[in-house]
Order: structure tokens, then sequence, then C-alpha cells
């Protein structure tokens, strides 16, 4: 592997740090919440606190991997919407940051300043190019509904002289124990970029993980990533679409629905419906993925794992930008596998 170093806008806890250090990749995340960075401290993640629109490139010269995993709430169905209501404002301020217009007080006016950010990996890489030191590689990641985002993201990297992918991906098909779907964009400075190739089969409700299909695992369930000794029911506090008049309902041998902020008021029960100890901390980040043992801290933790990306996830997204050899399964994410 070459020299790469990474710079993580808008870090969270860290799922993109995380995978990066597994791969022996060195780097840093900038986050503003003071919680976020509490847990990014305990875990031994490097961390700049502040405001991603207050830095840039110059401020971190040895960086060449450029990742972000922007708020998504207001992208999100779970979210208010503000992102969804805002995506062709989006989208066009995206074309002109692309001509270097200044689009500051633009996106000052949104209703949700939250919105904004999406477009500052975009800012970061140009002016990354125009200081003559682009990345070599960039991974984005966010809600399903910021696809057009990523795509208008993308032809402005094209025209910039990137390669670059992209598309929505189903966490439990690269071995994370939750179907999350993601928006994610990889470009690269040289070679040809392409989004990660499922290591697991995908989710299909009443039918079984073992599959038919011998050329990828099955999904990794929440039986496996949990240390429970009895076959358990997680009923979601995220309804299907959003609709929490539909909330799911997930046996143990089924990955877990979309870990939200709210997992905590996820109600777990034994087959005969009598109510089990919910999920704790340590349950809730290991359906993302994470190790049982990260040293989750500050305030509000479960909306801190539900704003995470899956480490697992992001460890292929970061082993596809920069067409690494070896499985991210391999690479101690210390994840479910």
């Amino acid at each position: 592997m070459g020299e790469y170093e990474l710079v993580d806008l808008c870090a969270g806890v860290g799922g993109l740090d995380l995978a990066a250090r597994s791969l022996g990749m060195p780097g840093v995340g900038i986050e503003w919440d003071v919680d976020a960075c509490t847990t990014r401290q305990a875990a031994g993640l490097a961390t700049v606190k502040g405001d991603v629109r207050d830095f840039g490139p110059a401020d971190f010269p040895s960086a060449n991997v450029l990742v972000s995993g922007p708020p998504c709430q207001t992208f999100s169905v779970a979210g208010t919407g503000a992102g969804r209501r805002a995506l062709e404002d989006v989208q066009h301020f995206t074309r002109r940051l692309a001509n270097r217009e200044d689009i500051t007080a633009c996106l000052a006016e949104l209703d949700d300043e939250r919105t904004g950010l999406v477009l500052e990996p975009l800012r970061w890489a140009l002016d990354a190019i125009d200081d003559d030191h682009p990345y070599e590689a960039i991974v984005l990641e966010q809600a399903p509904t910021a696809l057009p985002v990523w795509e208008e993201v993308g032809r402005a990297l094209l025209a910039e002289g990137y390669s670059v992918a992209h598309g929505v991906l189903n966490s439990e098909e690269f071995g994370v124990p939750q179907t999350r779907r993601r928006a994610v964009l990889i470009a690269r400075r040289h070679g040809t970029a392409a989004l990660p190739k499922p290591t697991h089969r995908r989710y299909r409700k009443d039918s079984s993980g073992a599959g038919n299909d011998f050329a990828l695992l099955p999904w990794v369930t929440m039986g496996e990533a949990l240390d429970r000794a009895e076959p358990f029911i997680v009923v979601s506090n995220y309804g299907s679409g959003g609709d929490v008049r539909a909330r799911g309902r997930r046996t143990s041998t089924e990955p877990a629905p979309t870990v939200t902020g709210k997992i905590d008021r996820n109600r777990v029960m034994t087959e005969d419906g009598s109510d089990l100890a919910r999920l704790s901390h340590s349950e809730a980040g290991c359906l993302q993925s994470f190790p049982a043992d990260h040293p989750w801290a500050g305030k509000n933790i479960p909306l801190q794992i539900g704003n995470a990306t899956p480490p697992l996830l992001a460890a292929h997204l970061l082993a596809a930008s920069l067409d690494l050899d070896h499985s991210p399964a391999q690479a101690g994410t210390d994840g479910v596998e």
C-alpha cells in the first residue's frame, strides 16, 4: 500500500477513522459535537474539534485521502426533510461551487445549516486541486436521498480529472449485521473508480441467509453479533419507510433493522412475547459493526451510534477507493464477520 493519510470531515464518532486505522492508514477527523469528540478521544482517534467550514486542505497538508459522512438527518426519511426540500437548491449550489463561485451566503439561507455541510467535501477537493495538491482518493457517504447530490459532485470531479463511481449500497452485503442503505461516492485521481463488491448476501425477509449464491457469505445475524444466550425478537422504533406505524420486527436469525439515534427505544422480546433487557450501548454499537469494547462516552450515546458510519462498510469503501489487495474483513476492524 502506498503512503496514504486521511482527513475526515464531519467525522462523528469515527467509523471511517476506525476503518482507516484497521487498514494501517493514519488520519485525523474534524468534528464539532462535543460528545462525539469525547468518544473519539476515548477511542484514541486523532481529532480536531471545530467546524469543517473554518478549515481547508492547507490546514492538513500531509493528508492525501479525503473522506466524509456529513450529517444525514435532513436528508433522511427519519429526519425533518429539510434536505429533501432543498435538494434542487443544493444541486444548483454544487454546480456553482464547481465553477468556483462563493456560495457561502446562499448556504446560510437554507432551513437547516447541516444541509449545506454536504457540499464541504467538494469545496475541500476543489481547494486542494487549485493548490496543486489534489487528493488521491475521495470517499463520501450519506443517506440514500442524498444520491442526486453525490451524482452532481461526481460530475464536478469528473471535470477535474477524477474517475468516479457512486450508488446506493446495502450494509448487510458487507458483513454489517444491520440493513442500512447508504449513498456513496468513490473518486480516484489515478486508476478506475469502482464501488466495492458485496461479500455477503442481501437480506430478504422470509428467506434464509444461506441462500443459493455460494459465491457470497450468508448475511450476519443479530444472534451472531450479540452475546445473548437465547433467541430474541427486536421491535424497531424506526418504522418501514420512516412510518412509525409500520414498526418492523426482526428475529435474532436476521440482521437488525436500521440503527437510528433512538435505538434505545427498540423493544427486545422472547419468542413468546416476554420483555428482555433492551440493547445496551455496546450491543447497539456491535450492530453498527463497532467492536464490543468500543469506549462510548459523553451524552446521548444512542444518537452517536445511530449517526455513525459502520466501520466495516467504511473499510470496504476505503479499500475500493485505494485499490487495496487485502480484504477489509481481515483488516482488524474488530467488527463482526
